[in-house]
């Protein structure tokens, strides 16, 4: 019996094999592993009858079934009997050779399950295999595969047949005509080969090991005379590789004789395949394989063959790769492997061979060939040894090349001679030096100069990387080089084509001198004098320090410089060791904090200049600061291409001038005077900052040397006595006179300011003008900055005060001239800035501007400035941003200067004058720089406010008027100047009011915290800014100035800017407000012009007088303005929402006008039912006008700030009435009229949408807002209360939202609400008793009914409607019944006083036979789930087993919300019976186990969810430990659950402990075979499948084993994969019952 179930598995489940789907055919597989892993005999010989007995099963799936008997005798073949052994290996070779069809995946299998086999049974596969390998019979293809698989597989058993295999196969050779079998052939042979060469390798290990090569020979040269001979010259592509790579190994095994008598065929033949193939990685191998036999048998044919081998081979290196497949890779690796082979034993030739291809027009010869070289040098090292001098010599065309490609290759030879040793031989440095230059080439330009073929950008780029790390890594880690390298790279650190690699450079030098003093070298690293070529410690100084004035080019050259610099500071100078040690460090540090971005360059230089002073002290020897000084000047052409660089090197001259001797300062300042180069503009500054800094200690002496070269005919323009100048033109003259104008505003700017002073005139003035002329603007430019440092250098001097200047007038003068020059639509030179900053200076000295000249200074720099375009933004206009922002500044600092000569209220009042216009420009940008600096200029006078008496300041009205609309001006930047304005001016009323300066008024103080309302776009929160700052000025305004601050701004109404014009309106209202008891005789007049633009304007402040108007109209006529409101046509527009929110102003006007609006709505019905046709059976439902009237009216009332002392006295009525208006205005539509209008006004801008119910809804949340119950609404709006109410679907769960909030957010609100609310309980619509019902029922599940004791009534009321014809209402009732569970937080003491009443509720839902939808019940049974923990143990124990068989059904529902509910309720059953469970329950309990478990797979999530919950409180009523662990462990809260792994371990426990509930479960999942549920059809064979797997086989005969495999049979053919896969992995399972 046991072996016909074995069989049925085996056969059921190779039945399945031929499913489409191939994880189900993988599955498959699997589960015959299976069945194989526990009875592999019985499952082999079941393979083997049925693939016997289906003689016509598909190809593929024969391969399946033969790949899973593979895999079993793979991992069992040592429990493999002898006779099982015969049988499959007759199948498989059988199966093998059944088609002729070459290289099938069918044939493989069956070959794969010989090769397993042989493993082990080697003699017997052998008999059989050879039977089908028969002399004079060509074989079958799968033969020859498998015995060269089993060569592989079991050489040492294999190579003993070898030698009768051969000599069978041998005439076959012949009769093989077609090229498949050839090729098939050549891989037997070529895995022949192979093993025999592994066997002679290991013969220690081997069985039998007298084998000897000679055994082999014999028939391995008559295999190869054919297919060398024969075979070779096929058209095949695939039979010629394959012939190839079997040539390789064959070579080895070749009699030598024999293989040197074949070489000179066979090299050739081999070679020429390279012509015939593109893909060439076995010919590759195969001549490494044959070249190395033949060096092994000493062939003298190799010299012979060399030259056609080495073209072919070089001509391989060489062929452009298309691919960097693996393939493509070994296959060059094969090449280069045959070279090493060569060059071991011809170097010579070899050597002959390749270095004259270095100089050739190929790019990839060149390339090939240095790549070529590069491997021999690293591979042959011994043999190239002395060949050393002639490779280094042969390298000398390569260092020319300017191909990419090329240079990439050369720097990788160099690195391996590096390596080698060849760099120490005569001409290494020259290899060096190339590296360096290939260091230094530009980033940018790397893949310029391609070869002429056309190269890959990646290696291009690549070059100098490559050179960089070459480098370094041979200073660095190849010891030998040391010496070589150093220090032979300081001489490439001076020209200026070795730039690039400085860095590269430094930090190789600084590694080798490092690692010099470690080995205990001299303390003076460098003897300069001793190395003639090497740079004097003064150009390496200099060279380093320059370029460390750039840190963070070159890939961070300045911390490199400056790191070189400490390694060799005893070298530059004794005295320097320490000073550096401690100095250098510092500077380091500042460039590691910082980065190209945040370092201030001109700090940097300042700290680098500060080292060169420091240094210059510490050395303190004329001589050897003359001697830099030289260097440094010599070093000056160097730089001409960077200027910043060179303006540092000209300030370092003038820092070293400055610690030399007269003689020498007069002389290099002459020397530098003759040779600057003055055409280039950039060097101007350079030589005048090297004038002025060599001013502080030389000033005399600069100003001598200045006016000798003046004097001189330099600047004449016919040719003078120096030749150097004779052929300037007259352009380069004022370039000169350029440079000569600012080397004197230096010289004043940088000397000290006292000698300044008393040369000002005399000597400064004069030479300036002198060299002046107003045709250049470039000299123009020089002439205002150095004026500008000139005056600067006046005034900081401590006798500035005293100084009379006479030439201050004609000076301003001709600033104002310059300003007037530059055009007024473009900023684009200095000359402004630089103008204004010397008028700045030249305003404080004496004597005055007169009046007229101070104006016109003002007005022309305000046109200059103030008109000029906006600045541009984002990072093309960062310079001229800052230009702009600097020009700004320098216009205040004048007018400030100015205003300091000026010091009273009418002296502010000329500054504003001139500034108005500007203030009140049509232009944004305009505005807001007028404003900046008005704030600017009223700040100053603040500051410097003496007031010495009382005085009046009477034009506060009038400046306060011109400002503080401003403050709504449409930029952000101009409202934030208007508020500084009003502040400082409230301020300076203050000051003349006699408060100190210090004192700080509350009032003003409010401003500031105004400011950030500014920022706002927003005009609700603008204008209300305003409105405060109008109230502070109020308050703070002195009476007599109110009249002109009101004239003022009503001026401000007609500003261009609307934004202002209305901050005007708002500011008069509140004005009006805080002040208008002395103006109240203008308020009708006011009103009545307001109201009649109200049809003409959108403007706020129109609006607001109309409100204004109607509120008064109101206050006298209640009833008559609200009839005429509610005769407003709908929907509302803005102007008349906001006449009704008007009417709120004042609390008894709002009460009743609230009062007669609630009449109106409940004065007509809510809808009328109309159809749209005549014939039309469902009538839709259209709102009566009078009510949606009233209920718009009373949203815009209710809408009102100032509505809340109404709605809270009208809060129940109101709330009542609008709820249950939403409730019955659902699904409402609009009278015909209004939707029609409605259509009409989609694309205007009105107020709200009109619709029934939002209406309602709107108004509802604006009176909880207006009634202090803003939690509520927002409540309800986070949990989309408010969009639910509108919608019939939703309108239920947001009542409950509603209901909900109110209990949490609005609790005393709720007796009067629900008095109210139960009044409306008998209405005669429907929908308005779900709807209270729903709102009380939600009223119970909060603990506030019980503090406000409205529980009893609450039920009472809720019980009497339990028969309402309203299946809605009796759902609604259940719900609120339960809801008692989770009210009070003594709910367990209220569940147990009403349990009868709350079960027998619950019961009688379940049964409900009036709901076809079954909605009762399912209320029901979530109601008991909560109910069930709180009531009496014997009120339920009554009912509890009445309970668990009525809500069974449930768990297969088809609906998810009845599945969830019925499985969580079952949980609570089973948690509310813990420790008391009767043995009729336990029944339940155990039958509910496989629909729980299974409907953890549950597509729905809350479904699993309550499965979760339910396993979690169902086990522990079995009493047993490691199942509840097993459950906890898996299913506890927030753990991903491994359903598999999980049923693994609970069938595992259930089996060990419940053995006798097997059968039961089997045949409960056995129902669930037909589940309409994908996920459970494939979850319950998984759970009969581990349920098998843990059994023991004791417990078999619970099992209807047939009828399980019945319905596993059935499963297989189920349509979905998943559950097949299941299906058959269960039947896998099913062997231990076999």
């Amino acid at each position: 019996m046991a072996e016909s179930y074995m069989e049925k598995l085996s056969f059921t489940l190779l039945d399945a094999i031929t499913d489409k789907e191939p994880v189900v055919q993988e599955q498959v597989c699997r589960a015959l592993c299976s069945l194989g892993e526990a009875r592999p005999r019985e499952m082999l010989r079941a393979c083997d009858e049925y693939l016997r007995q289906h003689d016509k099963l598909a190809h593929p799936y024969r391969a399946l079934v033969l790949r899973a008997m593979e895999m079993v005798l793979s991992s069992h073949i040592h429990q493999l009997d002898k006779d099982t052994a015969s049988i499959i290996i007759l199948l498989a070779s059988s199966e093998m050779t059944r088609t002729k069809d070459l290289d099938c995946d069918w044939q493989r299998a069956a070959s794969s399950v010989l090769v397993a086999v042989g493993k082990r049974f080697i003699n017997q596969v052998m008999e059989e295999v050879l039977s089908r390998f028969q002399p004079g019979v060509l074989p079958h293809c799968s033969v020859l595969q498998t015995l060269a698989s089993l060569s592989v597989s079991n050489a040492f058993g294999m190579v003993p047949f070898l030698p009768s295999i051969l000599s069978t196969m041998l005439p076959m050779l012949g009769m093989a005509k077609q090229d498949a079998l050839r090729v098939v052939f050549c891989c037997a042979l070529q895995h022949f080969s192979e093993s025999t060469l592994e066997y002679l390798a290991n013969l220690d290990q081997a069985p039998d090991p007298t084998v000897r090569r000679d055994t082999f020979a014999s028939d391995i040269f008559s295999a190869y005379d054919i297919l060398f001979h024969h075979w070779l010259q096929s058209r095949d592509a695939k039979l010629r590789l394959a012939v190839v790579a079997a040539l390789g190994p064959m070579s080895h095994l070749l009699p030598s004789e024999k293989l040197e008598e074949q070489l000179p065929k066979l090299l050739p033949g081999v070679l020429s395949l390279y012509r015939k193939h593109a893909e060439t990685f076995h010919v590759s191998k195969s001549l490494g394989q044959i070249l190395e036999a033949a060096v092994s048998v000493g062939s003298r044919t190799l010299e012979v063959q060399l030259d056609a081998l080495l073209v072919t081979l070089h001509t391989q290196i060489c062929v452009p790769v298309e691919s960097s497949s693996p393939l493509v890779m070994s296959s060059q690796k094969e090449v280069l492997r045959c070279f090493t082979v060569l060059a071991c034993c011809l170097p010579d030739r070899l050597l002959a061979f390749l270095l004259p291809r270095l100089d050739t027009s190929s790019e990839r010869l060149r390339v090939g060939t240095l790549q070529i070289l590069r491997h021999i040098i690293n591979s042959a090292a011994a043999q190239m040894e002395v060949k050393k001098p002639f490779i280094l010599s042969s390298m000398r065309l390569p260092l020319l090349d300017t191909n990419n490609k090329v240079k990439r290759a050369v720097v990788q030879v160099i690195s391996a001679m590096a390596h080698h040793g060849y760099l120490e031989q005569p001409g290494g440095e020259v290899m060096i030096e190339y590296i360096v230059q290939q260091c230094a080439l530009p980033p940018e330009q790397e893949p310029e100069n391609p070869g002429p073929e056309g190269e890959d950008p990646a290696a291009a780029d690549s070059v100098r990387a490559i050179s960089v790390r070459t480098l370094y890594l041979v200073s660095t880690t190849v010891d030998r080089m040391s010496d070589v390298l150093w220090p032979y790279l300081l001489e490439f650190l001076i020209p200026v084509h070795f730039t690039e690699a400085l860095t590269p450079l430094c930090r190789s030098l600084v590694h080798l001198a490092l690692k010099r003093q470690e080995a205990g070298a001299d303390a003076f690293l460098v003897q300069f004098e001793a190395h003639a070529n090497l740079p004097s410690p003064y150009a390496v100084t200099t060279r380093l320090l320059v370029v460390s004035s750039s840190p963070y080019l070159g890939g961070g050259r300045g911390a490199a410089s400056l790191r070189l610099l400490r390694v060799l500071r005893r070298s530059i100078h004794p005295s320097l060791a320490q000073p550096w040690e401690t100095a250098i460090p510092l500077l380091l540090e500042c460039l590691e904090e910082h980065t190209e971005e945040t370092l201030s360059l001109k700090e940097w230089e300042e700290k680098l200049l500060m080292f060169l002073r420091d240094t210059l002290a510490v050395v303190s020897d004329n001589t050897w600061t003359c001697q830099l000084s030289l260097e440094m000047r010599k070093q000056l052409p160097c730089y001409n291409g960077v200027p910043q660089e060179k303006n540092f090197l000209y300030r370092c001259v003038g820092t070293t001038l400055g610690a030399a001797s007269k003689e020498v300062v007069r002389k290099h300042l002459q020397e530098l005077l003759g040779a600057a180069r003055y055409q280039q503009e950039a060097e101007h500054e350079g030589l005048a900052c090297c004038f002025g800094i060599c001013a502080i200690a030389h000033l005399e002496d600069t100003l001598a040397q200045l006016e000798d070269f003046i004097r001189s005919d330099v600047l004449r323009k016919s040719s003078g006595i120096f030749s150097i100048f004779k052929d300037r033109g007259e352009q380069e003259l004022e370039k000169v006179k350029s440079a000569l104008i600012l080397c004197y505003g230096h010289m004043a700017m940088q000397a000290p300011h006292e000698l300044v002073l008393a040369k000002a005139e005399s000597e400064f003035l004069r030479n300036m003008f002198q060299c002046f002329n107003t045709k250049d603007p470039a000299l123009k430019l020089c002439l205002v900055q150095s004026l500008c440092m000139l005056s600067r250098a006046i005034c900081s001097s401590a006798r500035a005060s005293s100084f009379y200047f006479s030439r201050k007038a004609e000076l301003v003068a001709q600033m104002m001239e310059f300003i007037r020059a530059e055009p007024l639509d473009s900023l684009k030179t200095p000359l402004r800035k630089k103008a204004m900053l010397t008028c700045t200076h030249l305003v404080s000295l004496e004597p005055a501007l007169e009046e007229q000249a101070q104006a016109d200074v003002i007005h022309s720099c305000l046109h200059s400035v103030m008109g000029l375009l906006p600045e541009p933004d984002g990072e093309a206009g960062g310079c001229q941003e800052t230009l702009y922002l600097d020009t700004v500044r320098a216009l205040e600092d004048l007018l400030t200067s100015l205003l300091q000569r000026n010091m009273t209220p009418q002296g502010l009042q000329i500054m504003v004058e001139h500034l108005s216009p500007w203030i009140k420009s049509p232009k944004s940008h305009e505005r807001a720089r007028a404003l900046g600096l008005s704030a600017c200029l009223l700040r100053h006078f603040l500051q410097h406010l003496h007031v010495s008496a009382l005085v009046p300041f009477h034009n506060l009205g009038l400046l306060i008027g011109l400002f503080s609309p401003r403050c709504a001006d449409l930029c952000p930047a101009t409202r934030q100047q208007a508020v500084d304005c009003v502040y400082t001016l409230l301020y300076l009323q203050l000051g003349h009011e006699g408060f100190s300066r210090d004192y700080r008024d509350n009032v003003a103080e409010q401003l500031l915290s105004l400011k950030d309302g500014l920022v706002h776009p927003d005009p609700a929160i603008l204008f209300h800014t305003c409105h405060s700052i109008a109230q502070i000025i109020a308050k703070r305004l002195p009476p007599d100035q109110l009249i002109s601050l009101l004239l003022t701004m009503f001026e401000g109404l007609g500003d261009p800017d609307q934004n202002c014009s209305r901050a005007a309106t708002v500011m008069i209202n509140c004005l009006l407000k805080e002040r208008g008891p002395a103006l109240l005789e203008k308020v009708p007049e006011i009103v009545s012009v307001l109201r009649s633009k109200l049809q003409e304007t959108q403007e706020e402040h129109v609006l607001l007088a109309a409100q204004h108007s109607v509120y008064l109209l109101a206050s006298q006529h209640c009833a008559a303005v609200v009839s005429s409101l509610l005769g407003s046509p709908l929907p509302f527009d803005s102007h008349t929402c906001a006449l009704w929110r008007a009417l709120a102003v004042e609390p008894n006007l709002t009460t009743q006008v609230l009062g007669q609006l609630l009449e109106k709505m409940s004065r007509d019905v809510p809808f009328k039912e109309s159809r749209a046709f005549l014939l039309g059976s469902t009538p839709h439902r259209v709102a009566t006008l009078l009510p949606l009237v009233a209920t718009c009216a009373l949203y815009e009332v209710v809408s009102a700030p100032a509505s809340g002392t109404a709605v809270q006295e009208l809060y129940p009525q109101l709330f009542v009435a609008l709820l249950l208006r939403i409730s019955c205005t659902v699904g409402v539509q609009l009278p015909r009229n209004l939707q029609a209008k409605e259509r009409r006004g989609a694309g205007t801008a009105l107020a709200r949408a009109l619709e029934p119910c939002s209406s309602a809804v709107d108004a509802l949340q604006a009176l909880l807002l207006r009634g202090g119950s803003q939690d509520v609404v927002q409540c309800v709006e986070l949990e989309g209360g408010w969009e639910l109410l509108r919608t019939s679907a939703g309108h239920e769960e947001g009542v409950t939202q509603l209901a909900s909030a109110m209990a949490r957010c609005a609790g005393p609100r709720l007796p009067l609400v629900v008095k109210t609310l139960v009044c409306t309980q008998n209405s005669v619509y429907e929908i308005q008793r779900v709807t209270s019902t729903a709102f009380l029922a939600e009223l119970l599940s909060s603990n506030v009914v019980n503090d406000l004791m409205l529980l009893e009534s609450l039920l009472d009321n809720l019980a009497a409607r339990q028969k309402d014809s309203s299946t809605g209402v009796r759902r609604l009732v259940l719900r609120g019944l339960a809801n008692i569970a989770s009210g009070s937080p003594d709910k367990g003491s209220q569940v147990r006083a009403h349990g009868p009443q709350l079960l027998t509720a619950m019961i009688s839902g379940l049964d409900d036979g009036d709901d076809p939808h079954g909605l009762v019940a399912l209320e029901a049974m979530v109601g008991l789930a909560r109910l069930l923990d709180l009531v009496e143990p014997w009120d339920l124990r009554l009912v509890l087993l009445h309970i668990a068989i009525r809500i069974r059904p449930f768990f297969d529902s088809e609906k998810v919300e009845f599945r969830e509910a019925s499985i969580r309720l079952f949980g609570h059953l089973n948690k509310a019976c813990h420790g008391d469970c009767e043995e009729v329950f336990l029944e339940q309990v155990v039958g509910g186990l496989v629909p729980l478990l299974l409907h953890l797979q549950d597509p729905q999530a809350p479904v699993a969810s309550a499965c979760r919950f339910a396993l979690c409180m169902c086990i522990p009523n079995l009493d047993c430990e490691e199942l509840a662990a097993t459950i906890h462990k898996h299913l506890q809260e927030g753990r991903s659950l491994h359903f598999g792994e999980f049923l693994n371990s609970t069938c595992k426990t259930l089996m060990h402990h419940f053995p006798d509930l097997l059968g039961r479960l089997v045949s409960t999942n056995l129902f669930y075979f037909k589940s309409t549920l994908e996920e459970v059809r494939a979850a319950a064979p998984m759970f009969t499948g581990f349920l098998v797997l843990h059994a023991e086989p004791e417990q078999q005969p619970q099992v209807d084993l047939d009828q399980l495999i019945a319905a596993l049979q059935l499963l297989l053919r189920d349509p979905a994969p998943r559950v097949r896969e299941k299906s058959a992995e269960t039947l896998g399972r099913l062997v231990k019952f076999a």
